[in-house]
């Protein structure tokens, strides 16, 4: 995989604003959110963590940096119309913050209106300068350096590279699985979606978590390298816009390979919406995505009780 490169140009998404959010892409401080439901995963602190956790606003949307322990939120439907299955929320941001209104609790109450349990991952990030303007310098620099390269970096190995963070996904899939009683969800229908940063998250812990085992998966505007698929891959479901300056130009070979593999894959190339549009309610069709994963899921029998 060429991890590093991917990291270097989600960057690129907390430095850009989309057309319809400029006038909100000044980085504000903000005191950290309440959380009462969130769930320590158990995972550690980050080793070698200096900063501490810090928050900002941004786009219209809120953003965590210098995450050092990991957490579970639930978001959970009614009971009544509750299906049984799940779904673990990565959001994104270049594994150097992470969105956690557009690309979490967001995504997660809009499938839990449709009956589906979430649960929105805050994972362990890179360490980033501990005040707003030092961050800012350090994201660019990190693009920067990666235009310069030219091309791509050694390939790295996303089961190292990524190890504290695919082990806070394995430690979210075994929590969930571990009250699934509690939160009437079927341990064996447990998917996981993830954005950006976070779909690549959502990837290699298919590809690489060993016991998380996701029964699906969702890749939201996340690269779309060619992989080795394992026989018993987990459908995907991709949604890209054509225009996104960071992946859109980088090919599909992620679904040729599901597909060589004989593994249910569903693809939407939409041809606007950049990177980053999440639950944004913008004018192009790319914010279609939702409805689109939702009857998906649907498809696949995820909104319907089992049995």
């Amino acid at each position: 995989m060429q991890t590093a490169r991917w990291l270097a140009a989600a960057g690129l998404t907390l430095a850009m604003a989309t057309p319809a959010f400029a006038q909100n892409d000044k980085m504000t401080p903000i005191a950290t959110p309440a959380q009462p439901n969130a769930i320590e995963l158990g995972t550690g602190a980050l080793p070698g963590a200096k900063a501490t956790e810090s928050w900002h606003q941004q786009y219209g949307s809120v953003f965590a940096r210098n995450v050092t322990v990991a957490t579970l939120t639930p978001f959970l439907p009614d009971p009544a119309k509750a299906s049984g299955a799940a779904v673990i929320v990565a959001p994104g941001g270049a594994f150097r913050a992470l969105s956690m209104a557009n690309e979490g609790w967001d995504v997660a109450k809009a499938l839990a209106d449709k009956g589906v349990a979430a649960f929105v991952l805050k994972y362990r990030l890179v360490q980033t300068p501990p005040d707003l303007p030092g961050f800012e310098r350090a994201m660019g620099q990190l693009f920067a350096d990666a235009g310069k390269r030219g091309g791509p970096p050694q390939q790295k190995n996303p089961a190292t590279e990524l190890a504290p963070q695919i082990a806070d996904a394995r430690a979210a899939f075994a929590l969930v699985r571990s009250r699934a009683a509690e939160w009437h969800v079927d341990p064996d229908r447990i998917g996981m979606v993830g954005f950006s940063a976070g779909a690549m998250l959502t990837m290699s812990t298919a590809l690489h978590g060993q016991d998380a085992k996701p029964a699906f998966i969702g890749n939201i505007y996340g690269p779309l390298h060619a992989v080795t698929v394992p026989a018993d891959a987990p459908p995907l479901f991709v949604a890209l816009a054509a225009d996104d300056p960071l992946f859109g130009n980088g090919g599909y070979g992620v679904i040729d390979s599901w597909r060589a593999a004989k593994r249910p894959v569903e693809f939407h190339l939409f041809e606007q919406g950049g990177h980053g549009f999440g639950m944004y309610p913008k004018t192009t069709t790319s914010t279609g995505w939702f409805d689109a994963f939702a009857r998906w899921l649907a498809m696949h029998g995820y909104l319907q009780r089992k049995g």
